[in-house]
């Protein structure tokens, strides 16, 4: 299945034990209290099919964008958690709300002895330049798509740099009352990338739109099915 992006902001868009999980997470994280971290994400109700990127999760409705390797970071904590964390799927390449990864804050707070650990291990090379008008054409699509949905829960648009360190490099997103989403890969890395993006609602037939997108624009290349 790839990765799974998140990123809804709006608490109501939500269940109740949905965004109490999630509160718990980030109250764990911002305190420091990394056994109760671990034992959250390695644990959690089972029935949580909406919520799959536990460790990548962020305050629902906050405003600083940390997931839990982001508060690790800030607080100089453990490599050995550090090393759980990863291990358990948390995104080195994720950025906060002030586009900084986990490891560009451990190394403005001084914390060197976890900068190993977050430095990302890319599997698939694509420029930085590259990724971010990537990126931006990627919004424009899942906008031409979606806008009304995505922004009534107040979700942040997928960052790219996951795909970039994932041995498959495919993201889903869903959307809150599209029934059904985004399915995004990164079909060609290098200097010249490109993603196909097949989004679809699973309530409407032929509903669905495959897209080719690159830094430069997007292509619809094929409608109609689902």
């Amino acid at each position: 299945m790839g990765l799974q992006w998140w990123g809804i902001q709006e608490r109501t868009a939500l269940r109740e034990d949905i965004v109490a999980y999630a509160d718990a997470i980030a109250d764990a994280a911002h305190d420091g209290r990394w056994d109760r971290l671990v034992s959250l994400l390695g644990g959690g109700p089972q029935e949580f099919d909406e919520w799959p990127t536990r460790s990548n999760s962020t305050r629902v409705g906050g405003s600083s964008g940390y997931a839990p390797l982001h508060q690790l970071a800030w607080h100089g904590g453990p490599v050995s958690v550090a090393e759980q964390l990863v291990a358990v799927g948390a995104w080195r390449t994720l950025r906060c709300a002030t586009g900084q990864t986990p490891a560009d804050i451990a190394a403005e707070r001084g914390h060197k002895h976890l900068l190993e650990v977050l430095t990302p291990q890319p599997r698939h090379a694509v420029p930085p330049p590259r990724l971010a008008q990537l990126e931006h054409v990627l919004h424009a699509v899942i906008d031409s798509r979606a806008y009304d949905l995505v922004h009534k829960a107040r979700q942040r648009l997928p960052q790219l740099g996951p795909l970039t360190e994932a041995t498959e490099p495919a993201m889903w997103m869903a959307v809150p009352r599209m029934y059904g989403g985004f399915s995004i890969k990164l079909t060609q890395p290098g200097d010249v990338p490109e993603l196909t993006v097949e989004s679809w609602c699973r309530v409407v037939g032929g509903s669905g739109q495959r897209h080719v997108v690159r830094p430069n624009g997007f292509e619809l290349v094929d409608e109609g099915f689902v």
